[in-house]
């Protein structure tokens, strides 16, 4: 308990450290531009590669990838359902915010989780892959369909994902691992180095986005929508993740307690870009993200205490 508590103490200082960047403004106006674009581009796919090149695969596409890959799409469904037929929202704004509900911060919040809160990075890699290889495309897909009916092919899905930098970084270490090839010296320390900066740039911008945002400010008759995502993003899709881990897959212990905070990190913030790019529940997504970054943190380090 003692090491989970300093783990979030370590991943929270940071945050403030971000925080307090962002409210001087000593890097400047594009701070978190620049570091969350050095982190998705260059240091984030180090760090993956690294980690997953000296992990055991099996453990990377076992049961931790099928926790979070089903109870991520029971709760989009679950939003999708409720907004559709009770809230009477369109087709493009109940999609949107079925992913505001269901996808995770499982980059610039999960690994420092991983590293630092579980003691394991390997931990965050299932879902990073669900996510950036089926659950994103999948969701822009349906809202290419639904805003431009305009068909989006299989081929184009897994263009548009395997030009991923993150997964490329996921599948070369992967590749590394099932065929247990290790980098020349010469490279592997550069990557390592590299690598190094993922973590605490996460942490710096995420800090960054804080400042000034207030949640449902601008709610606009859309707080009813923001309130379920939420719940649904930091109640049910972690319960969701221990009755499936625990009962269905037969988890337990510090594997079950990974699945469940993985399931319980706040909504991506890449989920207000989507929206932006789309014109769809942007208010939501926006107010969801902001709600769960939050809350997120104090929410997840109740987990401990209730599984132990």
């Amino acid at each position: 308990m003692t090491g989970v508590l300093s783990g979030f103490a370590v991943v929270w200082t940071v945050i403030l450290v971000g925080y307090a960047v962002g409210r001087t403004g000593v890097l400047g106006p594009q701070a978190r531009y620049v570091l969350n674009r050095l982190t998705f581009f260059v240091a984030s796919p180090a760090l993956l590669f690294t980690t997953l090149a000296d992990s055991e695969p099996t453990t990377v596409l076992g049961p931790p990838l099928w926790v979070a890959s089903i109870s991520a799409s029971l709760v989009a469904v679950a939003y999708f359902l409720l907004t559709r037929w009770w809230l009477r929202r369109d087709a493009p704004e109940a999609i949107m915010g079925a992913m505001s509900a269901s996808t995770v911060n499982s980059a610039n919040l999960g690994l420092p989780i991983a590293i630092y809160v579980l003691d394991d990075i390997t931990q965050a890699a299932p879902i990073i892959l669900f996510q950036l290889a089926l659950f994103s495309p999948v969701f822009l897909a349906l809202l290419d369909t639904t805003t431009t009916r305009r068909r989006t092919t299989p081929f184009a899905m897994a263009f548009q994902t395997l030009r991923n930098p993150m997964i490329i970084g996921s599948l070369l270490g992967l590749l590394f691992a099932l065929l247990d090839w290790e980098l020349p010296q010469q490279l592997a320390d550069p990557v390592e180095i590299i690598a190094g900066a993922s973590i605490p740039a996460m942490l710096i911008a995420f800090g960054i986005s804080l400042v000034g945002n207030r949640p449902l400010s601008r709610a606009a008759g859309r707080r009813t929508d923001t309130i379920a995502a939420t719940v649904l993003k930091l109640l049910v899709h972690p319960v969701l993740a221990w009755l499936l881990g625990f009962l269905v897959f037969g988890l337990e212990g510090e594997q079950l307690f990974a699945v469940v905070v993985m399931a319980a990190l706040p909504t991506a913030q890449n989920v207000y870009v989507t929206a932006s790019r789309y014109e769809a529940g942007v208010t939501l997504a926006k107010d969801t993200v902001l709600l769960t970054t939050i809350a997120a943190i104090p929410a997840m380090m109740l987990v401990p205490l209730l599984l132990h």
